[in-house]
């Protein structure tokens, strides 16, 4: 029953049900973590919450988690071009999920939060000040780094039947460091737009907060696109460059 597809599923829905929740532990009202010092509290979860998305599902997916990681290891050849759409689909769907799950954990602290602002900063990014040129550039220098770093990480772990080479990702073993490279990512890179850097992060809780029946509510569909854009933009340019210096 474990094929890639659910495998992506629930290690990203994990990743989100971590992430979007410290997020919402430390932003709304009546929480235990309520003024708590939210960046670091925030960074260090959501690395720890890759970690442990990856560690349970590496071994069947390669635990990408991420579309802009599947398009990356696509463009150099270490992952097939086939199966792309497959992860990218399980991915915002287990995206969806977690940040739902959340959502249910902490619905009477949203109850409790008038905040609309605070409210969709825990299912989705934002900037800290909003120049889409410079947010853009944020959103794809934080996941060119990750995406980079990760090529240097991943190890052929699953062969897909039928096909002729592996397909390389994220194993046990590999988890930990990756999820070390998100938390560096968010302290020293984080502060400008909330580091996205992973389409299906952004997108898939933002379609679900869209859903929610909040009077005030703002999707902010507006600056949608940057943590969509930019981080497949910063996966792409990581593939183009290994290619270049390394095959």
């Amino acid at each position: 029953m474990m094929t890639p597809f659910i495998a992506e599923f629930i290690g990203t829905a994990i990743l989100l049900l971590l992430g979007a929740g410290v997020a919402a532990n430390v932003s709304l009202k009546k929480t235990l973590a309520e003024g708590q010092t939210p960046w670091l509290l925030i960074s260090t979860a959501w690395g720890f919450a890759v970690f442990a998305g990856a560690y349970v599902t590496g071994q069947f997916s390669g635990a990408h988690l991420n579309p802009a990681v599947t398009l990356g290891l696509a463009l150099i050849g270490k992952f097939s071009w086939s199966l792309v759409p497959t992860y990218a689909l399980g991915q915002l769907l287990g995206a969806m999920f977690g940040s739902w799950l959340s959502y249910i954990l902490y619905i009477d602290h949203y109850r409790a939060t008038s905040d609309e602002d605070a409210v969709r900063g825990t299912f989705c990014t934002g900037p800290a000040i909003r120049n889409y040129k410079n947010n853009l550039f944020s959103e794809f220098l934080g996941t060119f780094i990750l995406v980079f770093g990760i090529f240097f990480i991943v190890t052929p772990n699953i062969e897909v039947i039928g096909m002729e080479t592996q397909s390389f990702g994220i194993g046990s073993l590999e988890a930990l460091p990756v999820g070390i490279l998100v938390w560096v990512i968010g302290m020293s890179l984080g502060g400008t737009t909330g580091y996205a850097i992973n389409p299906a992060r952004d997108l898939g809780p933002r379609l679900v907060y869209s859903m929610l029946p909040r009077k005030n509510k703002n999707s902010d569909w507006s600056y949608a696109w940057v943590p969509i854009l930019g981080p497949l933009a910063g996966g792409f340019v990581a593939g183009l460059l290994y290619n270049f210096l390394l095959v």
